[in-house]
């Protein structure tokens, strides 16, 4: 059964607005995703949605103890080839590494892993004002469905919330000054160590956090992810993986630092980060293990480092961000390279799996969704996967609202320094709430 598609012309300034219709429209239903990249040109070689969304599961797959997981999706795709979304948990890993575990407390209810065969995409191409609706009920309807959806929340405030921090800032110094022995010991080279914000009986609309979180921080892998009761509001400024025939592209971030409204201190900080050396032997030590990790699926001698330590600027910060390509042999699934890439590099460290049991040694809340991954398949097998940073998770049944924060750890770090990067990320994922 084909599905019916059809593309309907659109002002250029309704942009904006077909985009709140669209979030509006898919939150009736238990399961869908929002992907948004607000417009960003960062990279225009790799740009292919303005924004998309997918609603109503005709077919999901979930890992139940099935370490076959990502490969009976890829035969599931091969067979019967159409659009898949879906995340993995960073818990995930454990499935992947069967000596590793997550022992700490869940707060949310999101599969490790959950993919699905949506009834309906709407997407926004690249650069083009055209909506296109491929459904298995009629285009026409749906789009007449948009039309009429209120936008009810775009000037909606949220309740003032203070959050708590799981690891305070005394015991958070601590553990940074543990982690450099480690690393000094040679136990390994870099770890990504995260704190918890979270709080307790939060009475909120998710649609009004991704709004306000996405007018405040808008970014080009922004997800809006709601799964039965359990919500997700993204503002990543990360890639993870992007597939595009036969080529396979990794963007990790390692490097950041604050933004002004002075123009000219503002490109002081961004001068900076480009020269700092530190920040480079992060960011070098993260091409390296991705690199390796691609190296499980490209061919023998493709990999390529297409820009080392590029500078980029978002709303309230400038990222370092490296460009790492390869090319896959046919048929090779995006489903091959997660299955050998996740959990990425820039939010572990290396070597991988040393890191991983020390993140699980030291941090004090299990990371669930944050940092793992949220993305599309075509059903021609391209992708595009983010990496899930700068997030608010929401429990609608336990009123539980959290986010996490953290940097890369080297023997250079210096723990007043870590702790003020958790603060500067966590800066805009608070202010929505008391602004």
């Amino acid at each position: 059964m084909n599905r019916n598609t059809a593309s309907f012309e659109l002002p250029i300034e309704d942009l904006y607005f077909i985009k709140l219709k669209l979030l509006n429209w898919s939150n009736q239903f238990s399961i869908s995703v929002f992907l948004d990249s607000n417009q960003y040109q960062h990279f225009p070689n790799y740009q292919r949605f303005e924004c998309l969304a997918a609603v109503q599961p005709l077919r999901i797959y979930t890992p139940i103890e099935n370490s076959n997981f990502l490969p009976s999706i890829k035969e599931a795709h091969s067979m019967h080839p159409d659009w898949l979304f879906g995340h993995l948990n960073y818990d995930f890993k454990n499935q992947l590494h069967h000596s590793l575990a997550s022992n700490q407390l869940s707060h949310f209810n999101f599969p490790e892993g959950c993919f699905f065969c949506p009834e309906t995409v709407c997407y926004i191409k690249t650069n083009e004002s055209v909506l296109t609706i491929e459904t298995f009920q009629d285009p026409n309807t749906i789009f007449q469905q948009l039309l009429q959806q209120q936008i009810k929340y775009t000037n909606a405030s949220l309740p003032s919330i203070k959050f708590e921090k799981r690891i305070n800032q005394t015991n958070y110094y601590k553990k940074i000054e543990a982690l450099r022995n480690h690393i000094k010991d040679g136990d390994c080279y870099e770890i990504n160590f995260c704190n918890e914000g979270f709080a307790h009986q939060v009475d909120i609309h998710p649609l009004i956090v991704f709004q306000k979180l996405n007018e405040l921080a808008p970014a080009p892998y922004a997800a809006f992810y709601k799964h039965q009761d359990q919500y997700m509001s993204c503002a990543s400024p990360e890639r993870f993986l992007y597939k595009d025939m036969d080529k396979i592209v990794s963007q990790p971030i390692k490097g950041t630092a604050k933004r002004s409204k002075d123009k000219a201190l503002d490109e002081l900080y961004k001068l900076e980060l480009k020269n700092s050396k530190k920040d480079q032997a992060e960011n070098v030590m993260i091409v390296d293990l991705t690199r390796n990790d691609l190296a499980h699926t490209c061919d023998i001698g493709s990999i390529s480092v297409e820009e080392l330590y590029g500078i980029y600027s978002f709303p309230s910060v400038h990222q370092m961000i490296s460009t790492i390509s390869g090319t896959l042999p046919t048929p090779t699934s995006i489903l091959d390279v997660l299955q050998h890439t996740f959990p990425m590099g820039s939010m572990t460290g290396a070597p991988k799996k040393k890191v991983m049991e020390l993140i699980e040694q030291y941090e004090c809340s299990k990371r669930e969704l944050y940092s793992g991954t949220i993305g599309y398949i075509t059903p021609s097998g391209d992708a595009d996967f983010n990496v899930i940073i700068r997030s608010l998770f929401y429990n609608a049944t336990t009123k539980y609202l959290s986010y996490h924060t953290g940097g890369a750890i080297t023997y250079d770090s210096t723990s007043a320094s870590e702790w003020e990067e958790t603060v500067l990320k966590a800066y805009n994922l608070e202010k929505i709430f008391n602004s």
